[in-house]
């Protein structure tokens, strides 16, 4: 069952992946990330009676991971409103080398020869990426190459501390139960992006409310968090196991990257996911 509930969250991981980008097109970063959270956490106000009785110190935890998030989704919006979507998608999937070298350094999971082979896959099936196939592309000014380098940083930043993120689901939930973690994480995510646009006098246009895209990313946080932390909340459940089946959402991203956005060199791309999903029914197995 915890398989199937991380199964659906990567599946609706990867749909979130085009409405990021779709709103970006419309409205700022900062913009989206402040309503966006917003939208969330009135869903999820109707969990309020079942999230009361944590302690002082599990409040603060809430709050680490929530600033964690908060950082991730910046870097994370500023790289996919810039890179291709099918790349993007397959570099989100270095998150797995973080979580994994988490949940065996920090919670002791067992490293099995399944998941080491899983783990190789992965990473060479990310190292593919460098290499495009057909003739040699025209050299980029400095200018480019190093703007594309660092949103390439932000992806793989925003990769790091995902990872963090859901190894502090995972302990978080051995003592609170979904509601209580979904709604304090979500509250303090909203209020961070608040102050955030505060600071930054950042101003929310009236379009931003009509953006269906927005909308959808909020909906859509709410129904694969919720997934996810009753998942965590299972005994059986493993972060390096977990970690695998969320990167079935970068075949989203490809298929997304094709009939939506209409890329270029996704057979290559495919090839690379290919590797990847292979190396990650390898590592459940």
């Amino acid at each position: 069952m915890w398989m199937l509930l991380v199964l659906f969250y990567g599946i609706i991981k990867g749909l979130r992946e085009i409405c990021k980008k779709k709103a970006l097109e419309k409205n700022s970063l900062i913009e989206v990330l402040l309503v966006y959270t917003f939208l969330s956490f009135l869903l999820v106000i109707p969990q309020a009676p079942q999230a009361m009785g944590l302690t002082g110190t599990q409040y603060l935890w809430v709050a680490l991971k929530s600033f964690v998030i908060f950082i991730a989704w910046i870097a994370g919006f500023k790289a996919i409103k810039q890179l291709p979507i099918s790349m993007y998608g397959i570099l989100d999937l270095s998150r797995v080398i973080f979580a994994t070298l988490l949940g065996v350094f920090v919670l002791h999971e067992t490293m099995t020869v399944n998941k080491s082979i899983g783990l190789v896959l992965v990473s060479a099936g990310l190292l593919l990426l460098k290499f495009k196939p057909g003739k040699k592309p025209a050299v980029q000014p400095q200018q480019n190459r190093d703007q594309t380098a660092w949103f390439v940083f932000l992806a793989f930043l925003s990769c790091i501390l995902n990872a963090v993120s859901g190894l502090l689901d995972k302990i978080l939930m051995r003592e609170m139960n979904s509601s209580q973690l979904q709604f304090w994480y979500t509250l303090f995510l909203a209020i961070y992006y608040a102050i955030y646009a505060l600071v930054t006098r950042t101003k929310v246009s009236r379009s931003v409310w009509k953006n269906l895209w927005v909308w959808l990313l909020a909906v859509g946080i709410i129904v694969m968090d919720k997934a996810l932390f009753i998942a965590n909340g299972m005994s059986e459940s493993q972060v390096t196991i977990m970690t695998l089946i969320k990167q079935s959402s970068v075949i989203v991203a490809i298929l997304a990257g094709k009939f939506v956005f209409h890329e270029k060199n996704i057979m290559h791309k495919v090839v690379c996911a290919a590797i990847i999903i292979a190396g990650i029914i390898i590592g459940v197995c």
